[in-house]
């Protein structure tokens, strides 16, 4: 198993809560860390029918069988459970449960009905490339990481790409998207995630996704929804300091994985990646997405946003670390430029920072300090400014 940030983080709220909830997209390691965490608790996976028929039939006989806790893994298939569980944690101090499952909003509600002040929260994504480095999966290019992206059983089942996403799509479709929502033509979903995956780091317009898709704005909105609380996709949202010059509300989408991204835009082989139009998006995602990683599986509470002006400039990612704020730019060209460095100077004027909370992650392979802020390789990027 490939070691998590998250691990000490789950570890520790063991001790401090009765319910633990991990929560995260489909395939991105959920199982098999908590199985390792915490061996000695039983394990019962509610997407079986038949532990799924008795966990609905006899809640109260299920649960009498756990006196001290157990792993129930994708529990949104029983919410039902989360009323009995109330009434168990209240009632046993010792006890201790481990509830997994991969949809955000289902799930949530259940928690802050049943279990509000009992249940510690926690995200768990795709491997970081942090995450990979340090278990020794470093990466030649730069094409190559984010061609491959970072879901766990790609790495320990060496497993292609051109494999994988097809299989999990076909899996997130048939079970998770369904159960969020009663979709007729689920092709058409799918045909509006890769109209999605072409929007990386582009402002979310709607009207637009609803006409290039052939569904109206609203449904647009709905299915944004559904892939947000499946861990597909996230949104950065603008940066609300009142500099008068601010001119957007709109957020900017992402996806939580480069690989799942490339996939769906039908990128089929690392090659197809050199030569992509929009590489610079892809890229953009990277560092945005690795920034995500970095704070939800170390379980720190994430502040980041973009930020536009009224003449054309933008700071691609604000990131908040105690009381200050980094701004760091997006260069996916592979040789250094000064004028990398522009919008971070005028960012520097108007917003009273200095270089040294400004920074350019770029496609190069040289991280130096400059008199601009600093310039941070692809390869050093571990989603924070220090």
């Amino acid at each position: 198993m490939i070691p998590r940030h998250l691990a000490p983080k789950l570890l520790e709220m063991q001790h401090k809560y009765p319910v633990l909830f991990l929560t995260g997209p489909r395939q991105s390691g959920k199982t098999t860390l908590i199985k390792n965490l915490f061996p000695d608790l039983p394990y019962f996976l509610l997407e079986e029918p038949d532990t799924r028929q008795f966990a609905l039939r006899d809640p109260r006989g299920f649960l009498a069988n756990l006196p001290n806790g157990a792993i129930l893994d994708e529990v949104q298939r029983t919410p039902e459970l989360f009323s009995y569980l109330q009434g168990i944690v209240d009632n046993q101090p010792d006890v201790f449960f481990v509830l997994s499952g991969s949809q955000n909003f289902l799930l949530s509600d259940h928690i802050s009905q049943s279990l509000a002040g009992r249940t510690s929260v926690q995200k768990l994504l795709p491997l970081s490339y942090s995450e990979l480095k340090m278990a020794g999966l470093p990466f030649n290019t730069l094409e190559d990481l984010l061609f491959r992206g970072g879901y766990p059983r790609l790495y320990d089942r060496n497993i292609a790409p051109v494999d994988f996403f097809p299989a999990y799509l076909e899996t997130y479709v048939q079970h998770d998207v369904r159960l969020l929502k009663n979709i007729p033509d689920l092709d058409l979903f799918v045909r509006f995630m890769g109209l999605c995956a072409g929007r990386c780091g582009q402002l979310l317009n709607f009207q637009s996704l609803a006409n290039d898709t052939g569904i109206s704005p609203n449904t647009a909105k709905s299915w944004i929804s559904i892939l947000q609380a499946s861990y597909v996709v996230f949104l950065l949202q603008p940066y609300h300091a009142n500099f008068n010059k601010r001119i957007t509300k709109s957020s900017k989408l992402y996806f939580y994985d480069t690989g799942l991204a490339a996939s769906l835009l039908g990128l089929n082989r690392m090659e197809d990646l050199v030569n992509y139009h929009n590489k610079g998006a892809l890229f953009e995602n990277f560092v945005v997405s690795e920034a995500t990683k970095d704070h939800f599986n170390r379980g720190i509470p994430m502040n980041a946003w973009f930020w536009q002006s009224q003449a054309g400039k933008e700071i691609d990612l604000l990131l908040q670390a105690g009381n200050e704020v980094f701004a760091i730019e997006v260069k996916a060209g592979k040789t250094f430029n000064l004028s990398y460095f522009q919008n971070l100077q005028y960012w520097q004027g108007i917003a009273g920072t200095s270089p040294e909370h400004c920074a350019v992650v770029y496609g190069g392979d040289n991280s130096v300090q400059t008199s601009n802020g600093k310039l941070i390789s692809w390869r050093d990027w571990e989603g924070k400014v220090s």
